[in-house]
């Protein structure tokens, strides 16, 4: 595993020893506001000012049901079981598998559709290759959520990532999501970034979010299938856990800037795994 020598300066420290603070953001959210791309013009204003942006009905109904299928495929792979990507729970059930687009020729082709891989590309202003891609499995009556967090922090912290400058894509795969752990995020916290304490896992303080709440506020994700959420790096974001008998399964993808290719681990230790934090930063073809 090859890791980039040159130094870079930590403009956002974290897992520290002191009580920390919050630290005003230095990148911009977007980096390309001509309007050349996809994304109308005030669409990327209200990403910028939120932190996300909902792409409604980018995915036909007979897309998603072929994405299903392929998840329902993936999860009953016997070469899953002995796959070192599959995450499973207790009971033997895939809850996770990482580095999808390799696994999967399907997910290869979602990742390089222009309807995604060019929103992605309009927003940080460059080429982009993917840090991580990932499917979820939330099954019905036991599915666990995900605490509050903003994935940059663990980027950066455990993966070297410099900056902020990449986004997380969400397309979920089935129907009542406001009952089925639905996805919760705090409108404009990318513009603040929360560094955590030495040996929370990257899992801010109460107060921190009890700050981030009061100043942001809360919103809940209920979009049809078919729909694509596309969050800045940084956003504080959470999902509860799904008591319903309704299973979710989601994909994700996160596109990096090839201008912010990963370096070590500002948080020291060792990288994570390629397969959850690629590191060869080259640029995604269609």
């Amino acid at each position: 595993m090859t890791l980039t020598a040159t130094a870079v300066v930590d403009r956002y420290p974290t897992r520290i020893d002191d009580d920390p603070e919050f630290i005003d953001r230095a990148d911009p959210s977007v980096w390309d506001f001509t309007g050349a791309g996809p994304i109308d013009r005030a669409t990327v204003a209200a990403h910028h000012a939120r932190g996300y942006s909902v792409h409604h009905d980018l995915f036909s109904p007979a897309e998603v049901a072929a994405y299903r299928d392929e998840l329902a495929r993936l999860a009953a792979d016997p070469a899953t079981a002995d796959d070192v990507r599959a995450l499973r729970a207790d009971d033997g059930e895939v809850r996770a598998i990482y580095e999808v687009h390799v696994v999967s020729d399907l997910v290869a082709e979602l990742v390089r559709d222009p309807r995604v891989l060019d929103r992605a590309r309009q927003i940080l202003g460059s080429d982009v290759y993917i840090h991580q891609s990932r499917i979820e499995y939330l099954p019905g009556f036991h599915g666990k959520g995900t605490y509050w967090h903003s994935p940059f922090e663990t980027w950066h912290a455990e993966d070297g990532m410099p900056a902020p400058r990449a986004v997380s894509v969400s397309i979920p795969l089935a129907g009542q999501q406001e009952m089925t752990g639905e996805l919760m995020a705090m409108p404009g916290s990318h513009r603040t970034f929360v560094p955590t304490p030495h040996g929370s896992g990257g899992v801010p303080g109460q107060e921190h979010l009890t700050r981030l709440a009061a100043a942001y506020g809360i919103e809940r994700f209920t979009d049809a299938e078919g729909s694509v959420l596309v969050f800045d790096a940084n956003t504080m974001q959470g999902s509860a856990d799904n008591i319903t008998p309704f299973p979710q399964t989601n994909i994700h993808v996160v596109y990096s800037s090839v201008e912010n290719k990963l370096c070590v681990p500002f948080a020291g230790g060792q990288p994570r795994p390629p397969f959850i934090a690629n590191r060869d930063g080259v640029a995604l073809r269609r």
